[in-house]
């Protein structure tokens, strides 16, 4: 069964946590950016081809909504794309096609489609390409950078290095410190990963979780970074919390709370952000819509992501905008399609959650790579942008 989507345009909640103060500032930032791109300027290989308007020059006509029937949803320097939807071009050799490879031709490409953000998923790419293999250092990071800029292009994140140790080793520490000055030097706002805080079911579990979130979130806070976390569908399970308890000791029933939502009171509001993966959301929606309360009954609580977003909406600036069309084969209800040709109202979503000028969905599609049409990911990519920026409220 697909629980009934709502459609009423709820009023948007203005959610714990407020605007972080950076404690850097923007003056080191630029400060950084200006002393490493004269390394970048020593690497860059010769651009082909006339130079492509920046990003900020297109879609200004979608700033309007004359003609389209109502206002826009997500703003032009609001629409982002993940690099991992389009990870096969970043990571082909520049040297064995004419295809636009590595991060510098593809920032040049996802900016000429109409991009204005990127969030990244890690920092390698093909050892050929300007750079080399491995930009995850101060200095990689200036170059990326200089691209980013030459493209009119902003870092808003990456899935990236997470402390697995608890309580912090020195080395994890140390590394967790060095990603969080790569971000700066980026110029990005947030800092996270792609993976869910525990994939536990357990309260205790979670617990421990946000410990260990609420302590790197503080870090990332005095670094001028906010920290987040993204999910999948099982994070908006249901949290085992009471009943009897299994032959370890361990809960078997629940209070009808989702993992996540625990995880949402639990944290610091000033230090722990997320990541809706709208997509996934949705997959939970569907998968997870009954449970077995303390007393032994079943009870049913259909998930709305929207709704969740908009009673903790400040938590939530970052969106995966990935979308699917209906399965009844693969037990996740969806399969997932390129952004707008799918099933998922994002015209509803979006008005539900509102604060138009402060989420910052990024266009994902995991299948967009493909073994026999190398082509195919920075097309879908380009279908991903035009959709998001046909999005409009409707007109009541």
């Amino acid at each position: 069964m697909f629980p009934d989507t709502p459609h009423t345009d709820a009023a948007a909640a203005d959610g714990p946590g407020e605007t972080l103060r950076r404690t850097l500032g923007v003056d080191r930032r630029r400060f950084l950016s200006t002393c490493t791109a004269v390394a970048a300027g020593a690497v860059a290989a010769p651009v082909f081809g006339a130079a492509p308007a920046l990003a900020q020059d297109r879609g200004r006509d979608h700033d309007h909504d004359h003609g389209h029937g109502g206002q826009v949803l997500v703003p032009p320097d609001k629409r982002g794309i993940i690099l991992y939807t389009v990870r096969d071009a970043t990571g082909r050799d520049p040297l064995a096609t004419d295809l636009p490879s590595g991060f510098r031709e593809v920032f040049r490409q996802l900016a000429r489609h109409g991009y204005r953000q990127v969030e990244f998923a890690g920092y390698n790419q093909h050892a050929n390409a300007p750079g080399g293999a491995d930009l995850g250092t101060v200095e990689g990071a200036g170059l990326l950078r200089s691209w980013l800029d030459d493209h009119g292009l902003r870092a808003q994140g990456n899935h990236g290095f997470i402390p697995p140790s608890w309580p912090l080793t020195t080395a994890d520490l140390d590394t967790f410190k060095k990603n969080l000055e790569i971000a700066n030097i980026l110029g990005m706002d947030h800092m996270g990963t792609g993976g869910d805080p525990t994939g536990s079911p357990y309260r205790a579990d979670w617990d421990v979780a946000a410990d260990k979130w609420n302590a790197l979130g503080a870090i990332a806070r005095r670094e001028g970074i906010k920290l987040y976390t993204h999910n999948h569908d099982s994070a908006y399970g249901f949290l085992l919390d009471g009943g009897p308890l299994d032959d370890q000791g361990r809960p078997t029933r629940s209070s009808g709370i989702r993992k996540l939502e625990y995880f949402l009171k639990v944290t610091d509001p000033k230090a722990v952000w997320l990541e809706m993966d709208i997509f996934w959301a949705h997959v939970a929606r569907y998968k997870f819509h009954t449970y077995t309360a303390h007393d032994g009954s079943t009870r049913r609580n259909v998930f709305d992501p929207a709704g969740l977003v908009a009673r903790n909406n400040r938590r939530y600036p970052l969106f995966h905008a990935k979308d699917g069309v209906i399965s009844t084969t693969n037990g996740m209800g969806y399969e997932m399609v390129p952004f707008g040709t799918g099933v998922i109202d994002y015209t509803t979503f979006f008005s539900r959650v509102g604060q138009r000028g402060y989420h910052n969905p990024m266009i994902e599609d995991d299948n967009a790579p493909s073994a026999t049409d190398p082509g195919q990911s920075l097309r879908e990519a380009k279908i991903g942008y035009d959709n998001l920026a046909a999005l409009r409220k409707r007109r009541r």
